[in-house]
């Protein structure tokens, strides 16, 4: 027996000596002797999966108001003047009787849609010698003034205004905030951290004071860009205030008020029992008739448990359009005496946050998710003994791991090495699940790759991983199809910045929303991908980079990091490619009764920063500049002139091989000097006469149009409306109707401006 154990350290002695090395680095570690940044991105990427493999039952206690397109479209942009959000909240608070309705928007600003303030200016000014005015504006104010609408319709009913708190340096104080829970006298002298803030961006004094209480709606953002946490209290000054979700679920529990519990025994409420909360800190809501606790984190955060993948598909909770709560369509039996947040999932209202869960979840869900949590008194926390714990099992594995795959062989080093993790991952997740534990788990999986790795052969595996590193490196920003050709000689390209002309492309989907509420989950899910699926074909067959899905959006680029000549020429050649596959599709959509697809494409032509951006913690291979936004708005008015593709004067002058349809001359928004649009028809050798003759005409029309001969456009326009009907011509002749009913200035340079994006 002796003898054996002198032959087996004599063989594994080094290993072991090896595995005695790694646990102490580990160790160290884990004590915070040694920088921790990569172990604690690798526990944040831990903590989002246990989050994401988590699967949601609907909550129906918790409802979302979605603002969204339907609503938008039947109602008109947003921000809706302030009796339509009147009529809202009556419907929410009379008709649905709700619990309580949290706002995830912002009241700033007075409403003057109504033209009520200028009445009055004109009362007291030019006409002020008109007594009847004064008389008819006093009379009609109930109806005109929106803000006093709105504010009459908050009066007395459990709602909840938004607003935000700001750091930054140009940020001021604007509008009211509600009265704070607490204050700096009420602590007695004791020190509370919380999140400082220095300004803020509040309701309007009269709607605030009319809702029964307020809640800043601040996420805290880590290092990766992803909201794990949010605080429910905040500092602004010598007063501390409460988050729109916990002022949400308090006015919703009919609490009173909040106060901040210390590491002792504390008197939770004047006249309340003495409950000890040991070495937990938290929140105290005096809620009847035993108050409720809420453990937070450090600076007074409390970690998000995210429930499902976000929006109206994730299966948390139930979303209704805004349009159906204000028409009393939706069922009753759905969503009376419901707590209402009212949010948006729309994306151009900036609104879609980066999650554990999805990378574009509704700003609105988080509160949802907190509120169901404060309800539930159910909370993921970080507890005291973690780094205890996290010493433990890295000994624990350090031990078992470092004493046994020396002495075995490489199948059972394998199944002992696998075994090892699964039980150190199901472990943590049964902590997680269970107790609501958030544990380390980075380090001790760490060590256990790191012992199975030496023993196996490090060097090898180690300058595979390297190899492979880099060639993920070139996979990450460059088309897959060019980095054979790129290979070749490896040393002509770079990921550094530089300024070059390229070519960009913006393509998007007409009425996406309409299509996605008309298939269910997975057909809509193969919709999508059978789409981008022929769009990035077309874009990589020739020769085009593929930037990024921006949802049902692609963007791609041509030029770079290869140099094409003719990156034009190739960009307008691959629009044109995608409308007649976007034709092909359609014929198998309809053929599998999904609605027809169709797409609008934006090129733009010009100098362009290119090359390896981002932050330190996600970087991508893309294009900057005002050429690229060009191209955007471009995109976004395709459907204004009823055509599958628009592109700029420097990309006609650039592929010149093309024939073109001149559209208009348009300002577009962010741009101050007009540029020249024009539709691709075709090669210039392969238009038809017929097509050749129409577009002869049509330019002669724009010509009069410009020149202000409405008869003479107008009767061009009619007879090619009549031989070939184009949404174009339309547009044009309701054009001509408007000049002639409000001509335009002497000044009128003929050009169109676009104010939104």
């Amino acid at each position: 027996m002796l003898r054996r154990l002198r032959t087996a350290f004599a063989r594994h002695w080094a290993r072991w000596l090896l595995a005695l090395v790694l646990t102490g680095v580990a160790g160290a570690e884990v004590t915070g002797m040694l920088p921790r940044a990569l172990v604690e991105r690798l526990d944040l990427f831990f903590y989002d999966l246990r989050m994401r493999v988590t699967k949601p039952d609907l909550d129906p206690r918790i409802v979302i108001v979605d603002i969204d397109e339907k609503s938008i479209a039947a109602l008109g942009r947003w921000p809706w003047s302030r009796d339509v959000v009147a009529q809202l909240v009556r419907q929410m608070t009379q008709t649905y009787q709700a619990q309580s309705v949290g706002f995830d928007v912002v009241f700033a600003e007075p409403d003057t849609s109504s033209g009520y303030g200028r009445l009055q200016d004109l009362a007291h000014g030019a006409l002020k010698d008109v007594p009847q005015l004064a008389r008819q504006l006093q009379r009609l104010k109930p109806e005109m003034d929106y803000d006093a609408r709105l504010a009459e319709a908050l009066q007395g009913q459990p709602v909840v205004l938004g607003y935000n708190l700001s750091n930054d340096p140009g940020a001021i104080a604007k509008g009211q905030l509600p009265a704070p829970v607490f204050n700096l006298a009420d602590l007695g002298g004791r020190r509370l951290e919380a999140i400082g803030w220095r300004a803020y961006g509040a309701n309007l004094p009269q709607l605030q004071a009319a809702a029964r209480a307020g809640g800043f709606f601040n996420p805290v953002t880590d290092d990766d860009g992803v909201i794990r946490a949010v605080p429910l209290i905040s500092q602004l000054g010598e007063h501390f205030y409460e988050s729109l979700a916990l002022a949400t679920a308090r006015v919703a529990l009919n609490g009173k008020r909040v106060k901040p519990i210390f590491l002792q025994d504390e008197t939770v409420f004047s006249g309340d029992q003495v409950r000890d909360y040991g070495a937990l800190a938290g929140i105290a809501v005096e809620v009847r008739p035993q108050p409720l606790f809420i453990p937070v984190e450090r600076k007074l955060t409390t970690l998000v448990t995210y429930r499902g993948h976000g929006g109206p598909n994730g299966g948390a909770f139930r979303y209704v359009s805004a349009i159906d709560v204000m028409r009393g369509t939706y069922p009753h039996d759905q969503l009376d005496g419901r707590i209402m947040l009212v949010g948006t999932t729309v994306p151009g209202l900036n609104d879609l946050r980066a999650t554990p869960v999805s990378p574009v979840y509704p700003g609105v869900e988080i509160h949802a998710n907190l509120v169901a949590s404060i309800l539930d008194e159910d909370f993921k926390a970080r507890p005291d003994f973690a780094q205890g714990f996290d010493l433990l099992q890295v000994l624990a594995v350090g031990l078992v791991l470092g004493l046994l795959l020396p002495m075995l062989g490489p199948l059972w080093s394998i199944v002992l090495t696998l075994a090892t993790a699964a039980g150190l991952g199901g472990l943590n997740f049964w902590l997680y699940n269970s107790a609501g534990l958030v544990l380390p788990l980075a380090t001790a999986l760490l060590l256990v790759g790191l012992l199975f790795i030496c023993n196996l052969g490090w060097g090898y595996l180690f300058e595979y991983r390297n190899r492979k590193a880099i060639v993920n490196l070139f996979g990450e920003y460059v088309a897959p199809e060019l980095v054979a050709e790129m290979a070749a000689n490896p040393a002509s390209y770079n990921m550094d910045g530089e300024i070059r002309e390229l070519t960009v492309m913006f393509s998007d989907v007409r009425g996406f929303t309409t299509i996605s509420e008309s298939l269910q989950p997975n057909e809509l899910r193969e919709y999508i991908n059978v789409y981008l699926t022929a769009m990035s074909e077309d874009i990589r067959g020739n020769r085009g980079t593929l930037d990024k899905y921006i949802g049902d959006a692609v963007m791609a680029f041509w030029g770079a990091p290869l140099e094409l000549s003719d990156h034009a020429a190739r960009a307008v050649a691959t629009a044109l490619k995608m409308q007649q596959t976007t034709l092909l599709l359609n014929e198998e959509f309809i053929r599998r009764n999904w609605p027809p697809l169709k797409i609008g494409v934006g090129l733009n032509t010009g100098q362009m920063r290119v090359g390896d951006m981002g932050s330190k913690i996600r970087r991508a291979y893309t294009v900057m500049g005002d050429a690229v936004n060009l191209s955007s708005r471009l995109e976004s008015i395709t459907k204004v002139y009823g055509v599958g593709v628009l592109v700029g004067e420097a990309t006609r002058q650039a592929a010149p091989q093309f024939a073109y349809r001149e559209l208009d001359r348009v300002r577009v928004k962010g741009k101050n000097e007009p540029v020249p649009i024009y539709e691709p028809l075709a090669l210039e050798n392969e238009l038809d006469a017929a097509l050749r003759e129409e577009v002869a005409q049509w330019h002669a029309a724009l010509v009069q149009v410009r020149a202000q001969q409405w008869d003479q456009a107008q009767a061009a326009l009619q007879d090619l409306q009549a031989r070939q009907p184009r949404g174009l011509y339309v547009l044009y002749l309701e054009r001509i109707a408007h000049y002639r009913n409000a001509p335009p200035p002497a000044d009128w340079d003929g050009v169109t401006t676009f104010e939104s994006k």
